[in-house]
């Protein structure tokens, strides 16, 4: 069984993928966000493709792809997390060992992939994997639908090799910010990304480049904020987004999240600020190294950049 994680952005290219990977499994499972709409077009348009179904492409074979919606729980992005949601349990993270590859979707062993590494699958093959090598940089190779939102003239998906920098982006796609007013951060790679001040816009958008910057390119969302901004305001987000959005199994996460934005509270009233700024990054560290998942480990990840980039 194969279970592809994340979203869709074409239907027939994705099934393909999935289908040339499993060698012609029998069926696999896609599960997304309750607020995203088109992962209903994929059975249909693949089914009228004749990528799906009975007979594909004229042959003996069948195989079939069910959609799972989620709930829109921030949490179940986390693989584990996302098969207790799909086996109708709540949405919390499993300890590994053992891993999904071994026992996962009902104790079955379940492959978990997420669906742009399948998108890629029949451009590779067709093409050759020198082709696709040639997009990007690095190691950082083919290329990432980036979302451009927030204060922004020109919002939406802009679909781009790795390397293409976060100006051109941002200023050339994106035409800047709405209100017009010069940019003083943009957030990357979702709510738990880094804030990249405008000096850093040159940044070419690559895992490897944004690592050494302590941020991340993570799923390519790109949040654009102008210089009106209240950078106190988002690093508390952070803290408050992880506290509302944690599933509560781990101890750093549960409550450092919470324990954090009362800090940052402390800090903007002007209370011991240099001795809450020190706990506060004490805290950071902890649910860095003490989390069991990605959700509390990388919430320290924007709130940090906020203290760094914008003290």
């Amino acid at each position: 069984m194969n279970l592809i994680e994340a979203s869709v952005a074409n239907p027939v290219k994705v099934a393909v993928g999935v289908l040339l990977v499993t060698l012609f499994g029998s069926l696999a499972l896609v599960t997304m966000p309750i607020q995203l709409t088109p992962e209903v077009q994929i059975p249909t348009i693949s089914v009228e493709a004749r990528w799906l179904g009975a007979n594909i492409q004229g042959t003996d074979k069948s195989f079939h792809l069910e959609v799972r919606r989620g709930a829109g729980a921030y949490i179940c992005g986390e693989e584990t997390a996302m098969l207790e949601s799909l086996e109708g349990k709540r949405g919390m993270v499993r300890f590994k060992p053992p891993i999904p590859a071994l026992e996962g979707l009902f104790v079955k062993p379940t492959v978990i992939n997420n669906v742009l590494s399948f998108a890629a699958v029949p451009f590779i093959l067709a093409e050759g994997g020198e082709a696709y090598k040639n997009y990007g940089m690095g190691r950082s190779r083919g290329t990432l639908p980036f979302q451009l939102a927030g204060n922004i003239k020109r919002g939406g998906l802009v679909e781009k090799a790795f390397g293409v920098s976060l100006r051109e982006l941002v200023e050339g796609f994106g035409g800047g910010t709405f209100t017009g007013r010069p940019i003083r951060a943009i957030q990357v790679g979702g709510p738990l990304g880094a804030y990249i001040p405008a000096s850093q816009l040159d940044l070419p958008m690559d895992y490897e480049t944004f690592a050494t910057a302590a941020a991340m390119v993570g799923h390519g969302g790109i949040v654009v904020f102008d210089e009106s901004v209240d950078m106190a305001a988002q690093a508390r987000f952070a803290m408050e987004f992880c506290a509302i959005e944690s599933c509560g199994k781990c101890t750093p996460c549960r409550i450092g999240s919470t324990r954090g934005v009362e800090v940052i509270d402390k800090i903007v009233a002007g209370e011991n600020r240099e001795a809450n700024l020190e706990l506060l990054s004490d805290l950071c560290q902890t649910m860095t190294d003490g989390s069991l998942c990605a959700m509390g480990g990388l919430t320290p990840m924007p709130v940090m950049s906020a203290i760094r980039h914008f003290p």
